[in-house]
């Protein structure tokens, strides 16, 4: 199953979810090391990337050639800047962007942002032409089901979307209003998938491989997004790509492997972050070692030093212990 984005041929049609303070550039690196294809970035807000401001500039730290092709998500609710921001990651190489209708934290709806943006079909659809008018690279848009149980609207949203020149969607087979509970809708989803002719991705509670081709059955959907399916399993995306490509499924890593993943995904944040990278690591560490026996001891140690030596020492004595468990 290929997957093309406009004039962007993808390499498969599994693609990473923009998740916040998770798909920064390490993890997205380690991804596309493993057989990842369209990497996405952690939201970031239009405004504040005119603004200079230097957290959320941070996000837009990329190699336009590890990474390609990546996609910069940006999150916001006045279509001239969402336009110049657009422009800005253009700039900076990226080869997708990705509207943001999809978050539901009240911090980004608040602000009427995000998904908040399914209740304004008519704004959507402004912010949607101001940024496929502003550049030159295909644009992409992420959404859920609606707003609530009552308000269902993702099949407007998307025709509007493809009117203004959208070339991609991806639909959360949630509402707003459910968060990340229950369970997500994929047969809801086919709404969507039916009331376009652009592709569609099903998005939501996808973990392992026959959750894909039953999101997929059920959907109708062209491919699919993996967000917390990937957490501590970066190798899932390229699994996923084999089985859409109907390639032979690369093996899971055994305990060695993950150790040597760990590491060096560990090793890039170093690089990213400096000392701030092991704080920033916690999360990941847990999500590896999920399941495995000792691993709250490890993540212990982890949550309670910045020493990346340390760290990596009990990494080390960690895997080594389950090696010869194995």
């Amino acid at each position: 199953m290929q997957l093309t984005v406009g004039s962007i041929k993808l390499p498969h049609a599994a693609v990473l979810a923009p998740m916040s303070g998770i798909t920064d550039q390490p993890f997205r690196r380690i991804v596309k090391l493993l057989g990842g294809g369209l990497v996405v970035s952690e939201m970031v807000a239009s405004h504040a990337i005119l603004n200079s401001i230097k957290k959320e500039i941070r996000k837009l730290k990329f190699s336009a050639k590890e990474e390609a092709p990546l996609s910069i998500q940006l999150a916001g609710w006045e279509p001239a800047i969402m336009a110049e921001a657009a422009k800005i990651a253009e700039q900076l190489g990226a080869s997708i962007i990705d509207i943001n209708l999809g978050c539901p934290a009240k911090k980004v709806t608040g602000r009427f942002s995000g998904s908040a943006l399914m209740q304004n079909p008519v704004l959507t659809a402004e912010i949607c032409s101001a940024v496929v008018n502003a550049t030159s690279i295909p644009v992409t848009l992420k959404m859920r089901l609606g707003w609530d149980e009552l308000n269902k609207n993702a099949p407007e949203i998307g025709l509007l979307a493809e009117e203004a020149g959208v070339k991609m969607l991806v639909v959360h087979g949630r509402t707003r209003i459910q968060m990340y509970k229950g369970e997500a809708d994929w047969k809801e989803i086919r709404k969507t998938v039916d009331q376009v002719s652009i592709p569609v991705l099903a998005n939501g509670d996808i973990n392992n491989l026959s959750n894909v081709q039953t999101a997929l059955s059920q959907s109708g959907a062209q491919g699919v997004m993996i967000g917390r399916g990937a957490q501590g399993k970066p190798w899932f995306l390229g699994q996923v790509g084999d089985l859409l490509s109907n390639n032979k499924i690369r093996e899971t890593p055994k305990v060695q492997q993950i150790k040597e993943i760990m590491l060096t995904h560990l090793e890039d944040m170093l690089i990213c972050y400096g000392s701030n990278g092991m704080r920033l690591a916690r999360k990941h560490i847990a999500w590896y070692a999920h399941g495995l026996p000792g691993s709250a001891a490890l993540r212990e140690v982890a949550n309670n030093t910045h020493n990346a030596n340390i760290v990596f020492d009990a990494v080390n004595s960690f895997f080594n212990k389950q090696c010869e468990v194995a």
